[in-house]
This record gives C-alpha cells, structure tokens and sequence, in this order.
C-alpha cells in the first residue's frame, strides 16, 4: 500500500494542489490527512492565499482515498464541509509490513506515546517541520511537515510511505 501523508493545511488550496499534483507522480492507494486542515489557529495569522472553502472541494473529490484525524484548529463545523469523517482524535491503518497510529500530535506524540503494540509507527503533525526518528522503545516517529505553514526553518512538505520506506519531499 502506497501512502500519501499531508498535515497542517490550514486552509491554503494552492500548496495543497502542488502536494497532491507531487503525490500523483508518485501515486497513492490513501491519503492520510494529519489535523489542521481548514483554520490557521490563532498563533499563525491569515496565510496567503487562504481559502478554505477551495480546500474543502479539492479534499471531497478525494473523500474515497482518505483517513483523517482531527487537528487542534480543526472544529465540529469543519466536519459539516467535509464529506468524510475528520474528528477523530486518531485512527489504526495496518499498511501490509507497517501499523500506522495516525493522529495530530497535540495529544499522542514522542512525549505521550499510545499503548505499546497498537503500532510500529507513530505518523502525526502539529510541529509543522518534518521528522523520522525511532524511540528507545522501537516505535518510530513520523511527521511530513507542514503542506502550508514550515516552522523551524523548514520547507514546505509531505511524506509518502511506498510500502517499504517511509520518506519526506519538500512542495
């Protein structure tokens, strides 16, 4: 299973087009979505280009490919735009050789690890840079990054899981 992984949208449709347009080329069976998809919270300001609306249609026309978590700017009112479920607090995909444990990041991270044996790794997003790194215990983090809004001196990205690696491109 191929595995497209996208998080901290924030409602910008035009860095979204250019992850997906990156995401085709390499092709995906699913499209994880991380949290943060419509508002920008009140730490970010307005980004550029921001139109959430947009972000809503681009992400309908998906609805068959993707598993999504709900982020810390993501709300009940979000999920009446959106024609999937998005409010989950997190959700289990076993990928053929890897177990998946998806979910923001601002309440299972390194720091507040879910249960020992529901997963081998550990994908959320929330920090908006880009990380893989294996714990103490054999989990292993996964974040792509922020699609819109880098912190840390980091690019714009996503990640990609191609059913053997586990990678990040920059947008």
């Amino acid at each position: 299973m191929k595995i497209l992984f996208l998080s901290d949208i924030h409602g910008v449709p035009s860095t979204l087009e250019a992850a997906l347009a990156a995401g085709e080329t390499l092709g995906y069976d699913r499209l994880v979505l991380l949290g943060d998809l419509l508002y920008h919270g009140p730490r970010n300001g307005v980004p550029s280009f921001y139109d959430p609306v947009k972000v809503t249609q681009i992400l309908n026309a998906l609805k068959d490919k993707i598993i999504a978590v709900r982020g810390n700017c993501d709300a009940e009112v979000d999920q009446m735009l959106f024609e999937f479920p998005m409010m989950a607090d997190y959700a289990v995909l076993d990928a053929g050789k890897e177990r998946f444990f998806l979910t923001h990041g601002h309440l299972w991270n390194e720091f507040h690890i879910p249960p020992i044996g529901m997963a081998d790794v550990l994908a959320h997003g929330h920090t908006h840079m880009p990380e893989l790194k294996t714990l103490e215990c054999g989990l292993r983090i996964f974040n792509p990054g922020s699609v819109s809004l880098p912190k840390g001196g980091s690019s714009r990205s996503f990640g990609w899981y191609d059913g053997e690696t586990l990678k990040h491109f920059t947008i």
